[in-house]
């Protein structure tokens, strides 16, 4: 039994169709969200709580704020979880944004070496006082091809690249093969116009704040998850600290979160569209005839 993936930029829909689908076929989903193997952050990471309570869900609340987790702990783990579903004959669906993760799971990653804390505060630091142009201008000499899969601005990565050059004296793109995918798999790109996806973004930020971001954020600096909270991964979460610190007005902080995560969403429609998977533009089916159109796409391709 084949995994079906379903991917696409922030706030497309992917949930609420990846829920239907499993319904429909019988699965159970692993979540490709960066952000939601971490547990305590449930409305920043818009967490499918409603779905969870019908269709089991993995690697969703596996660690805590803070706790390392990275592309080779997805690729081992979610690898476990395909074969342990199909051997249940669950199908697996593997949803999510987080291409990075997807990347590993298809087509692999090499086990790097383990982080080195006080390398990446370093790095850090230099881009604080330098800037990340002055980092990334650095990755691009050590390692070129890496540097041309990753936005300037993603910081986390161009920080985890140099410290993986730093400690092995090998690019961290050494470690990937990106050539053909190493497992059979029925991939799924969902879609909107950009002009539907911002507007979507900008309403589920202002819907997070109204649910309660701003509380979740205070309970998570209290519990001294400040560190993690403000590092580049946490988007619409970083954005917010200042607000809830009472060092910003909460409007500034919700446009920041809205330039951010618009920015996000960019550089996952690049990624995704580049796959050539099966395309589903949600700006013209709805969540129950796209669920039906994949599940059927599914059906005969599995066969």
């Amino acid at each position: 039994m084949k995994p079906l993936i379903i991917g696409g930029p922030t706030a497309v829909g992917k949930s609420e169709v990846a829920c239907r689908v499993a319904k429909r076929l019988g699965g159970e989903i692993i979540s490709a969200d960066s952000m939601a193997v971490y547990k305590l952050m449930d409305i920043g990471t818009a967490k499918p709580l409603s779905c969870m309570r019908e269709v089991p869900h993995h690697l969703i609340n596996v660690v805590e704020p803070g706790g390392y987790f990275d592309a080779k702990i997805f690729e081992e783990r979610a690898k476990e979880i395909i074969n342990e579903l199909r051997k249940k004959g669950k199908v697996p669906i593997v949803a999510g944004g987080t291409y990075l993760y997807i990347q590993a799971l298809l087509y692999g990653i090499d086990k790097t070496p383990e982080p080195d804390w006080e390398l990446r505060k370093r790095l850090y630091n230099i881009a604080k006082k330098k800037g990340k142009d002055f980092l990334y201008e650095k990755l691009k000499v050590v390692d070129p091809l890496y540097a041309k899969k990753i936005h300037k601005n993603d910081l986390r990565r161009i920080v985890r690249a140099l410290e993986v050059f730093l400690s092995s004296g090998r690019a961290f793109s050494s470690f990937h093969t990106w050539e053909k995918p190493k497992i059979d798999f029925v991939g799924f790109y969902l879609k909107r116009s950009p002009e539907s996806l911002y507007k979507r973004i900008e309403e589920r930020i202002r819907d997070m704040v109204r649910d309660g971001l701003l509380e979740e954020v205070r309970r998570l600096l209290e519990l001294g998850y400040e560190n993690f909270l403000t590092s580049s991964q946490a988007i619409d979460y970083k954005e917010f600290v200042p607000c809830a610190k009472g060092e910003e007005r909460l409007e500034k902080c919700i446009r920041r979160a809205i330039r951010n995560t618009k920015e996000q969403a960019r550089r996952q429609m690049r990624w995704f569209r580049r796959q050539g998977w099966y395309e589903i533009d949600l700006d013209e089916l709805s969540y129950e005839e796209a669920s039906r159109r994949i599940a059927e796409v599914y059906e005969k391709l599995n066969k």
